[in-house]
């Protein structure tokens, strides 16, 4: 008995080289971005609906951008924001 075709498919991109240095390459911070997400019991849902859902995430997204920026140097001088530059 033959597999469904798109298993053969998922099967022949999840053995190329190519398409393993991809996914070793983006799974990282994407995990992390989702770790991120969920940490201190933002596991679960606390609103019904999804127009407050999609709020919570999108407030909760921002608020870890903005962390994230403030970390790496974003400050603000004579009305503008900059980031720190990074010298090599």
């Amino acid at each position: 008995m033959r597999p469904a075709d798109g298993r053969v498919d998922r099967h022949q991109a999840a053995t190329d080289p190519g398409w393993q240095a991809d996914y070793r390459r983006f799974r990282p911070p994407v995990e992390r971005a989702v770790a991120w997400l969920v940490h201190h019991g933002n596991r679960k849902l606390r609103h019904r609906g999804t127009i407050k859902n999609n709020t919570w995430l999108r407030t909760r997204a921002a608020a870890l951008n903005l962390r994230r920026l403030i970390n790496l140097g974003l400050t603000r001088t004579d009305g503008t924001w900059h980031l720190a530059s990074v010298n090599t």
